[in-house]
């Protein structure tokens, strides 16, 4: 009976012993603590997911989420109007009243024996060549026509306002209502009377809401720079504007001090030039009877000489 009641034991000691045992304990406690990891993770998971179904089940869209649009879109980048940018020079700046009087000497453009602003940019090759005018950005043509002073002329009309212009072309590639995608042709760079001196080359413009800009400032900018400069170039004029008034009353507040400082100083000097006439006149009327009673003492003295010669 002892023998037997012990065997249990003796059993377990023995599975104690063995070297395997514990580590395979170790396991199996990793093991069953990783499943319940693992299982409430899941949990977890399975909450949220049963939210949103039930969202969206009893979602419905408003008006205006329907009508809805994108932020962001994606904007063309205004580039120059060919293709080898490398191989072209500006020859003729924009006109800008806020430019140095170097720049804008490099914006005047002589003709007739007469200097004209630029409204654009001139742009010729380097070795003086003819080149593609290329689209600077999509558009449509809404003119193209043959000036007699810019050469031949081609009009893209664009969103949000914008046109640009093309001149001085030799062929013209497009007609009017023609979809022109950017970069491509438009025409080729010719001569024009208006720009003789820049010899083979394009002019090129770029007009928001029919107020000329300049092309250089918004080469490889997108164009909703357009939109963002335009407030700011307003409010330059508008201030250069309330300068030259302020300017203006300043000047004429003091020419107008200046001519009733010198009517006064004229009244003074012609109030001082009457006093001296009346003064003059006063001394000759006091001279006259002084002379006329010499005169007659001169008279009387004669007659009595006369009187004693006769005696």
């Amino acid at each position: 009976m002892n023998e037997n009641k012990g065997t249990p034991k003796n059993k377990w000691s023995q599975i104690f012993r063995k070297k395997w045992f514990f580590p395979a304990l170790y396991l199996t406690i990793a093991a069953l603590l990783l499943a319940g990891v693992i299982w409430y993770q899941n949990i977890d998971n399975q909450i949220p997911e049963a939210t949103d179904s039930e969202q969206s089940e009893d979602y419905a869209p408003t008006p205006n989420e329907e009508a809805a649009e994108p932020v962001i879109e994606q904007q063309e980048v205004i580039q120059m109007p060919l293709e080898d940018l490398e191989q072209a020079e500006i020859v003729t700046k924009f006109f800008d009243y806020n430019a140095s009087q170097e720049e804008q000497e490099a914006a005047l453009v002589f003709y007739n024996n007469r200097y004209y602003q630029s409204t654009g940019v001139d742009i010729a090759s380097i070795e003086g060549a003819a080149f593609d005018v290329l689209a600077s950005l999509s558009g449509t043509v809404s003119e193209v026509k043959e000036d007699p002073l810019l050469g031949n002329v081609v009009a893209l009309t664009h969103d949000e306002g914008v046109v640009t212009y093309y001149a001085s072309l030799d062929e013209v590639a497009v007609t009017a209502g023609d979809e022109v995608k950017q970069g491509e042709k438009v025409g080729t760079a010719g001569k024009n009377l208006f720009g003789k001196d820049n010899g083979t080359h394009v002019h090129f413009e770029i007009r928001k809401d029919g107020q000329e800009v300049n092309p250089e400032s918004y080469f490889n900018q997108p164009v909703g720079s357009l939109n963002s400069e335009e407030g700011q170039e307003v409010n330059e004029e508008s201030e250069a504007t309330e300068t030259e008034a302020k300017e203006g009353t300043e000047e004429k507040s003091t020419e107008a001090e200046e001519t009733e400082a010198s009517e006064e100083q004229t009244n003074a000097e012609e109030s001082t030039d009457n006093e001296k006439s009346e003064a003059d006149e006063s001394t000759e009327t006091e001279a006259t009877p002084d002379e006329s009673s010499d005169d007659e003492n001169a008279d009387d003295s004669k007659d009595e000489t006369d009187n004693t010669d006769n005696n």
